[in-house]
């Protein structure tokens, strides 16, 4: 069953390749949606896709790549229309 989760992500999340390994780990999973930098800082990642997938992504959140720091990741399940693809904005 797909699913729709958001997800904002703090820490040092900017400048250092975040969207982009996201949009890589996402796409490998089969999720559409998008990631985003925010103004505060922030990243916000719009995650569609079947249950495990998304389970698969958030645990890698945690992390995210190499160079950044992730401090919180906080996640909330949401209803909209299945995204095409994945996009970085």
């Amino acid at each position: 069953m797909a699913l729709c989760r958001l997800f904002s992500i703090k820490g040092r999340v900017q400048g250092v390749f975040f969207r982009d390994s996201t949009r890589r780990v996402a796409e490998a999973l089969d999720i559409t949606g998008y990631a985003i930098n925010l103004a505060d800082g922030n990243v916000e990642v719009l995650a569609y896709g079947e249950r495990d997938a998304i389970d698969k992504l958030a645990a890698w959140l945690q992390d995210g790549p190499q160079m950044a720091r992730v401090d919180q990741v906080i996640a909330s399940e949401i209803e909209v229309d299945a995204p095409d693809d994945f996009q970085t904005g």
